[in-house]
């Protein structure tokens, strides 16, 4: 069935307006920043073929990264570096990258939803949606702008450090990706505190 606006239309029933949808990228690679992107979408809009990123072949989710920035009443993207997930965690730099989505909106929401994420900085009321990007067209969104810019930062990155095939893994931690991390070793992108990496840098 695909994502529909439900959860949106729930916060609506409660008064909310500005209702926006928050997903993040790049939790899992060993390289890289992690995304978050934040969006505001018409009411009653649709977008054929709107779903989860991950679902989505990238042709797809370029064609609906266009429609959507053209036509959301507000959209945003944050990040939070590779060094900064290091020093705080990778769920303490996700939130990070969705404080500064946020930050970044205009206007600002006055409602959030977001896939099974809390944002306890961020005094604006909100939903944690469990396969939120699945359920929620705000949510679906958002993973779409998130991937999308992930993955051209990642392809950026290849151009510096051809030797690992960002352009290709992502730096998600791939046999190949695996491979080359152990023939070149770490680069300054990886995230020094994820296991691969800490154990290439400790000869294990």
């Amino acid at each position: 069935m695909g994502p529909t606006d439900f959860f949106e239309a729930s916060a609506r029933a409660c008064g909310f307006r500005r209702i926006a949808g928050l997903d993040e990228a790049g939790r899992g690679p060993l390289a890289g920043p992690v995304v978050a992107a934040v969006v505001i979408l018409p009411r009653r809009w649709r977008l054929e073929a709107l779903d989860d990123s991950k679902l989505l072949s990238e042709n797809q989710r370029h064609t609906l990264f266009a429609a959507i920035t053209t036509h959301a009443q507000a959209w945003s993207v944050g990040t939070a570096s590779e060094q900064e997930i290091d020093e705080l965690n990778i769920l303490g730099a996700t939130r990070l990258a969705g404080h500064r989505a946020i930050n970044d909106l205009h206007p600002p929401p006055d409602y959030l939803l977001l896939d099974a994420l809390h944002l306890p900085t961020v005094f604006i009321p909100q939903r944690s949606v469990i396969k939120g990007d699945q359920l929620s067209i705000s949510i679906a969104a958002a993973s779409i702008l998130a991937k999308v810019t992930r993955d051209c930062i990642m392809k950026t990155y290849h151009e510096r450090f051809p030797d690992y095939q960002f352009h290709i893994h992502k730096g998600y931690p791939t046999p190949e990706h695996l491979k080359r991390l152990r023939q070149f070793g770490p680069c300054p992108i990886h995230r020094r505190s994820f296991r691969p990496v800490r154990d290439c840098l400790s000869g294990a």
